[in-house]
């Protein structure tokens, strides 16, 4: 009786640690009478039931054909269900406070080609709560950089908020080009030239060294790096806006084969045949309407639209900044507004970015994790909001320190108005 005793508060105790892990398997459910956007060749499903078993999506289709053998069935009621969409080239988690700085780890004066911000990432980050109330579950994440050309390598993360949300580092490097304040813009493409071409040679000696049985010296770090970008491993991504500059980088993507993806890009579309030509992504921030620079000359609410109808794969991203990634549904309806094609928005928010990053997300189909997200509307639409969320099949909160804080200062108290009880 003793020992049988012990054992079940061995297994209570593992099976409460696996739980506080997120090892548990999510609950069975499925959500019917949703309008889906499935973000695949099956587009927009009216009447459909998704049905998600241990965190796996097992069937997308209409109520007849779906068999409820779950736990829990939700009732979309009519409403909106797309896959979460994916933020991109930002710092979130890495600042808390803009004007803190000893809150902020997203920028090093010595960052280079070896800098991994993740080590800074804080998955209980204020702005990350904030994040997933604009349907977002999964994103990529870089850094400010420092005084080189590159701003060190990106990572992905799911938005749970837990320990373990960090899912893949040193996945693309990331390099900034065109204007300098100081110098010359030639340079810094020189600069990229020269290490592509130096990891071109240690790698060509290495081959040799191995085909004549001689000792191989092992690669530095920064060439590693350098031999994952020409193998194809890892996308180089590029800032750069003006068309020159562009045409540049895409020259560079014929000599070394690299798997190159824009960042910026205002002048895109008076190249946007070229580019689409060399089937590069193109990440553009739907917001920019004015010039910034000389650079920018062609800011326009409309580029996202003339890009996608040139053909060219486009990505939607509110660049650079940690606690507006939230906008990010609001940057796609302005692009549509503008005259981009709506599933082309969606698309630009999910599996466009899935594919060009390698991610396991994106799109609503047999045999993807279960990122999902129920709106009460139109997600682009400034009055919708999220009425539940799903990362991996595990039901998200979609509070945030801003609820919080109205409720704090909201809730009728006999104490001052900064107070409750």
């Amino acid at each position: 009786m003793k020992n049988m005793t012990q054992s079940l508060l061995a297994l209570s105790l593992a099976s409460t640690l696996f739980g506080a892990s997120g090892l548990a398997f999510a609950d069975s459910f499925a959500i019917t009478h949703a309008t889906v956007h499935t973000a695949t060749a099956q587009g927009v499903l009216n009447n459909a039931v998704v049905v998600v078993k241990d965190g796996v999506i097992t069937s997308v289709g209409s109520a007849t054909d779906a068999t409820l053998d779950v736990d829990k069935v939700i009732d979309a009621k009519g409403g909106i269900v797309t896959p979460g969409f994916i933020g991109s080239m930002n710092i979130l988690g890495l600042v808390e406070v803009n004007a803190v700085a000893d809150s902020s780890d997203a920028w090093d004066k010595k960052a280079d080609i070896t800098f991994d911000p993740s080590f800074g990432y804080n998955p209980k980050a204020s702005s990350i709560a904030f994040t997933r109330k604009g349907g977002i579950t999964r994103n990529i994440v870089t850094s400010s950089g420092g005084e080189d050309i590159h701003s060190g390598q990106t990572f992905v993360v799911d938005l749970s908020g837990s320990w373990d949300s960090i899912k893949a580092t040193n996945t693309a490097v990331f390099v900034r080009l065109g204007a300098k304040h100081e110098g010359s813009r030639a340079a810094a493409i020189q600069q990229l030239i020269a290490q592509l071409e130096k990891g071109q040679k240690s790698l060509a000696k290495a081959s040799k060294d191995k085909k004549g049985n001689n000792d191989v010296s092992e690669l530095e770090e920064a060439d590693e790096i350098v031999k994952s970008l020409l193998s194809g491993q890892k996308p180089l991504i590029v800032a750069a806006d003006r068309a020159s500059d562009i045409l540049a980088i895409l020259k560079l993507k014929q000599r070394f084969n690299v798997n190159l993806v824009l960042v910026g890009a205002a002048d895109a579309v008076l190249i946007s045949d070229q580019i689409a030509k060399a089937k590069v992504p193109v990440i553009v921030d739907a917001m920019r309407n004015l010039p910034e620079s000389f650079d920018s000359l062609h800011n326009d609410l409309s580029n996202a639209g003339k890009l996608h109808a040139a053909g060219v794969k486009v990505i939607l991203s509110n660049m650079g900044d940690s606690h507006n990634v939230y906008n990010l549904r609001y940057s796609a309806g302005n692009a549509v507004a503008n005259g981009m094609d709506y599933n082309a928005a969606m698309a630009a928010l999910t599996v466009n970015v899935a594919d060009t990053f390698n991610i396991d997300s994106g799109s609503i189909m047999v045999g993807k994790p279960a990122d999902i997200v129920i709106w009460n509307g139109d997600p682009f639409e400034f009055s919708s909001h999220v009425v539940k969320m799903y990362i991996d099949g595990k039901e998200q909160s979609t509070q945030s320190r801003h609820d919080k804080l109205r409720e704090r200062y909201t809730t009728p108290s006999d104490l001052p108005r900064g107070y409750t009880k």
